[in-house]
């Protein structure tokens, strides 16, 4: 897949994880993953912008076989701009459609 599409569509694809419930970074790299090719570390810069623009918070929970996971959860804030966004993705998609499908 071009890394230019994956690029522009990853935050939308995390926002839009997070929705159905909080998550930690290995997990939504899988979860991500299994739909398209992505590098380990790709997600958390992600994350880490959407933290400072206080999209998503975090919180530690034990774990019994390692160390402490980090998950993420979305903020009122970051649920309405997942639904601005999404709605911004359907309209560029549907714009994109008309071009290359006539």
């Amino acid at each position: 897949m071009n890394t230019q599409f994956k690029k522009g569509a990853l935050e939308l694809c995390v926002l839009s994880q997070l929705v159905w419930g909080d998550k930690y970074g290995y997990e939504l790299t899988e979860k991500i993953s299994g739909e398209m090719s992505i590098a380990s570390g790709t997600l958390y810069p992600i994350l880490r912008k959407l933290k400072e623009d206080d999209y998503v918070t975090t919180y530690l929970v034990e774990s019994e076989s390692g160390p402490a996971r980090k998950y993420y959860q979305l903020t009122e804030k970051g649920k309405q701009y997942q639904t601005s966004v999404k709605q911004e993705w359907e309209v560029f998609i549907n714009a994109v459609n008309q071009l290359i499908l006539g």
